[in-house]
């Protein structure tokens, strides 16, 4: 299965769909999709809602392995069910779909250098043996990048392939994610530093580590380029970041060989008082739209 699902992401056709929102962006997701806080009172509230949205798009006819070839799934979700399969084994199993996991517990605060690393992942070794008793194929990890200073961002790259190298050794396949924010004055130069960080770690990775890239969409088309034909990289993968979806898929077209793997912009336009056949119009409009771009 594992080699099969490998295949998949190095050649598939497809884009990445993001269904990753934690306990910290489930109330904005669920904003936008039409459900206010005063329609739940707690947290396991809020969560049963997300995972009744998240349910609704992955058994949407829309949401299927001609257009989507992974899935990145909160915590939550991967230990939840949907028709009585584990979530990961009903994407897989029924739609053909690879599962990916987010693993990281969120930022730390924004430092000096004006990045914000990943808080300390406690309790990884746990959470990755219960991914491979889940049928997870990757993981997902984000640190945010706010100014093109090289120091942090040597410190984001560095703490990023350091907890890669686990989830390597653990069976699993990482997806690397320093985001550059969009809006910052520095973008440019920013991803230049970025880029050159991340060619130095992968150099240096052993020949049977194999990651994934996920970087916000370049200022320079094409910046990225050269990892999508780095022997050590299964895919790059680009987030929206905040841009509407018409103009990330704009930029991303631009760029060969990258793929999509948004959130928000996968969700746009997406509400709880649709119709069955509302909801899966517009999400099939969506996933065309990003498909299109990815492939270009």
């Amino acid at each position: 299965m594992k080699k099969e699902q490998l295949k998949q992401m190095k050649d598939g056709k497809g884009f990445i769909a993001a269904l990753d929102q934690s306990g910290g962006s489930t109330p904005k997701a669920l904003k936008l999709y039409g459900v206010n806080e005063d329609q739940y009172s707690n947290e396991d509230q809020m969560f049963d809602l997300i995972h009744q949205m998240r349910t609704r798009i992955i058994k949407s006819p829309a949401f299927n392995s001609h257009k989507i070839i992974g899935a990145i799934l909160f915590e939550q979700t991967m230990d939840r069910k949907i028709d009585g399969k584990y979530t990961a084994d009903y994407l897989w199993e029924e739609k053909h779909i690879v599962p990916f996991l987010k693993v990281d517990k969120g930022l730390e605060s924004l430092d000096a250098d004006g990045v914000q690393l990943m808080k300390p992942i406690n309790g990884l070794t746990e959470l990755l043996e219960r991914a491979n008793e889940r049928h997870i194929f990757g993981t997902k990890m984000r640190s945010v990048i706010k100014k093109a200073s090289p120091d942090g961002i040597a410190r984001v790259v560095k703490q990023q392939f350091e907890i890669a190298k686990q989830i390597v050794k653990a069976g699993l396949v990482p997806i690397i994610e320093p985001e550059v924010d969009i809006n910052i004055p520095d973008k440019s130069p920013a991803e230049a530093i970025l880029r050159d960080e991340i060619r130095k770690h992968l150099d240096a990775l052993p020949d049977t580590f194999n990651v994934m890239l996920k970087l916000s969409l370049p200022t320079i088309n094409n910046l990225y380029k050269e990892f999508t034909k780095h022997p050590r990289v299964v895919r790059v993968v680009a987030l929206s970041g905040g841009y509407p979806r018409e103009k990330a898929n704009d930029i991303l077209a631009e760029n060969k060989g990258v793929i999509a793997s948004f959130s928000r912009a996968l969700t746009e336009g997406l509400s709880a008082q649709q119709t069955d056949a509302q909801f899966n119009d517009t999400l099939t409009h969506t996933i065309e739209g990003i498909y299109e771009a990815s492939i270009k």
